[in-house]
């Protein structure tokens, strides 16, 4: 077997799918690994470290994409992409395709078999491949936000800790996963005010026992979150629906409650975002001004520490990219008993041979989704 792994073409995309630590792993189990030329030099890893470690280089991403019968990435294919995808070729990569019908359409297209990071799920509920990138984006989120507080880029001019004699500023996370986890534990470090909101009471009030004293929880209602907003400097959405579209919880005629200058954080813009004015930005020009709310919304936020997010992903990616190996050495290909072995896997299956197998995408686009069981018998 043959696996690929691509430059990122994303705007200011950093990171790259596999470290040559994985590369090792992998070529250890017989595998072939082919890397395109410089794809992890912003991560700083040189294709001389590739080679040491067993990897071929190539010149272009068509030879990659001609040559692997797995693809690795680290984000969604992108149109320059579409028709380098070859039928039966696994992409295993954030996908995120409730967040556009134009993926969706040319995945199915393509026969492919779709394997989205976001949606592989243990029996217990967790998302593991979605963990690293989601603690690194919480932090970050923070830390992007605290700048954009400032008044040279059109924030209110606050420091988030204050100082003695000053009052801190309140920070407001949408959500208590992982994300909003992290998002609270850097805010709540650097001394701000902050409230988490969420649905559920039990994350409450685990969060309420391990929280610093100036974090807060709250249960999320349209209620609370206008009276929290009001009082807001920065917010944070954190909101999260495996492989569905985030709902919308501050509308646009809710921007008026806000105070002026002050920031929105949309982590869950890869999901649509889980505010009504938000829409992608890039490292580039992360920032636009709707009613005088600044709002980021860059939809690769990790990119911008590329070391760190690579090491992370490819600590929770290489084990399943190992035990797709081993599923198809067995059998073959993907059918029903080959994912009977692995339902983690199986959940991360999104579009196969031009179907759709996961609801929350079908959903977003009304299209007809087929169970995978029966999209493989």
């Amino acid at each position: 077997m043959v696996i690929g792994v691509p430059k990122e073409i994303k705007t200011n995309e950093n990171r790259v799918a596999l470290v040559p630590a994985g590369v090792e792993v992998l070529t250890q189990h017989g595998q072939a690994v082919i890397i395109e030329k410089d794809a992890g030099l912003e991560s700083g890893f040189t294709d001389e470290n590739y080679v040491a470690a067993g990897a071929e280089i190539v010149a272009t991403p068509k030879d990659v994409f001609d040559q692997a019968d797995m693809i690795m990435k680290v984000k969604e294919p992108l149109p320059p992409e579409y028709n380098l995808i070859k039928q039966d070729q696994i992409l295993f990569t954030y996908f995120h395709f409730a967040a556009s019908r134009e993926l969706t359409d040319a995945m199915i297209k393509s026969k492919s078999v779709c394997i989205a990071y976001e949606t592989v799920e243990t029996i217990e509920g967790h998302l593991p491949l979605l963990v690293p990138m989601s603690e690194v984006a919480g932090r970050m989120a923070v830390q992007e936000g605290a700048k954009y507080l400032e008044k040279f880029f059109g924030g209110r001019g606050l420091l988030l800790g204050g100082i003695p004699g000053v009052k801190p500023a309140n920070v407001v996370v949408l959500g208590g996963g992982v994300v909003g986890t992290n998002a609270a534990k850097m805010a709540a470090g650097l001394g701000a005010n902050v409230t988490i909101l969420d649905i559920h009471l039990d994350r409450l009030r685990y969060l309420d026992d391990v929280m610093a004293k100036n974090v807060t929880t709250l249960i999320s209602s349209p209620y609370n979150i206008r009276d929290m907003i009001s009082t807001a400097d920065l917010v944070i959405g954190a909101v999260l629906l495996p492989g569905a579209k985030a709902p919308n919880l501050i509308t646009r005629d809710m921007l008026s409650l806000m105070q002026p200058g002050a920031v929105i954080v949309d982590v869950a813009v890869d999901q649509g975002g889980c505010v009504e004015t938000i829409h992608p930005t890039t490292h580039e020009n992360p920032t636009y001004v709707i009613d005088d709310i600044i709002h980021y919304a860059v939809a690769n936020m990790p990119g911008a520490v590329p070391c760190t997010s690579t090491i992370g992903l490819t600590n929770a990616t290489l084990p399943y990219a190992v035990q797709i190996v081993k599923l198809l050495e067995r059998h073959g290909n993907f059918d029903n008993k080959a994912m009977s072995y692995h339902p983690e896997l199986a959940k991360g299956v999104n579009i196969i041979n031009g179907q759709v197998t996961y609801k929350g995408v079908a959903e977003a686009f009304d299209l007809p989704y087929i169970p995978l069981e029966q999209a493989l018998s």
